[in-house]
């Protein structure tokens, strides 16, 4: 069998967490180079050398990498799929464990652009909704079909935190609403919220990229834009994002991370109507209560409370 060797490379913060997510997928074996070890090995034992080539030197200078290897086959690129998605949502949630890219070794990347792609299938969400890959076709029944191409953006549908985000959207979304997406990726909840009645939505993330593929996936779903607008930028930030964005929304969404939603929970409700909702995931089990707190402490009451997987989401309301 030939192998593939697959290299992530990340920050010195985001190496501990990349070696949590390969294992959590079943993969165990894997060798780390990190520029802060090796320089502590060379300090503790200087007394066998005194000279380090100034090229290996520099090979390791920044670097943070872990490597681990795939077969060639059906099932090694089951895993290097599954690996690259838990990776779009580790980049999302965290930006500090930038640049969060894999390398393969051993394979033309125009075959590995679409070998992944086998691996990721039709999925029946909630009551109402079947997200389905661009490349896929699947018998849909009554279901709302969203059709949807990820590429290197956060949401495929496949991740807990958007699972119970869209679970929400498909009972609350009504004909006419207007809809805010804070940290957009694919554009996945805007656009199903859209295909579910809404009558217009507007969505933004930190990523310039996502403009582009929330956009094509808008497309692919027959979403034009007049109804549907993206933009790039930090709404906590960003005054003319702001301005252009506006207020008066049925619904905000922020499938983002605790501590933006955090940073979210003051600015939320001057974007919603008085009886809008603020939908928000993303959130970590061991910090679903400091959440909660701050969400109360800002005016929201806490409507739904949704579980999965070590993730929490909350529907909240302001008041009451």
């Amino acid at each position: 069998m030939k192998w593939l060797a697959l290299h992530i490379d990340t920050s010195p913060a985001g190496l501990e967490p990349v070696e949590n997510m390969l294992i959590s997928l079943g993969i165990d074996s894997f060798a780390v180079e990190d520029e802060a070890d090796f320089h502590q090995f060379l300090e503790q034992n200087k007394q066998y050398w005194d000279y380090v080539d100034e090229e290996l030197d520099r090979s390791m200078s920044g670097k943070c990498r872990v490597t681990f290897y795939a077969g060639e086959s059906d099932q090694g690129f089951a895993q290097v799929a599954a690996v690259r998605m838990a990776m779009a949502e580790l980049k999302k949630a965290h930006p500090d464990y930038a640049p969060l890219l894999m390398t393969v070794d051993g394979i033309e990347d125009a075959d590995w652009e679409n070998n992944w792609k086998a691996f990721y299938k039709p999925m029946e969400i909630g009551e109402r909704l079947i997200v389905v890959p661009d490349w896929e076709q699947a018998e849909t029944g009554d279901r709302v079909e969203l059709r949807l191409n990820p590429g290197l953006a956060f949401g495929t549908g496949s991740h807990a935190t958007t699972r119970l985000c869209l679970t929400a959207l498909e009972k609350h979304v009504e004909k006419g609403m207007r809809v805010l997406d804070l940290g957009c990726g694919s554009g996945i909840l805007s656009i199903a919220s859209l295909l579910l009645g809404a009558e217009s939505a507007f969505a933004c993330d930190i990523d310039e990229k996502a403009v582009d593929i929330a956009y094509e996936n808008a497309a692919l779903n027959g979403v034009g834009r007049d109804r549907y607008t993206v933009r790039a930028g930090d709404v906590l930030s960003d005054k003319r994002l702001r301005r252009e964005m506006g207020d008066g929304y049925d619904i905000v969404a922020a499938n983002i991370v605790s501590d933006v939603i955090i940073a979210l929970a003051p600015e939320a409700g001057r974007w919603m109507k008085p009886e809008g909702w603020f939908l928000c995931s993303g959130i970590i089990d061991d910090r679903a209560a400091e959440v909660r707190q701050v969400l109360e402490e800002n005016g929201f009451a806490v409507a739904e409370e949704g579980q999965s997987e070590g993730w929490f989401g909350f529907l909240c309301r302001r008041g009451g």
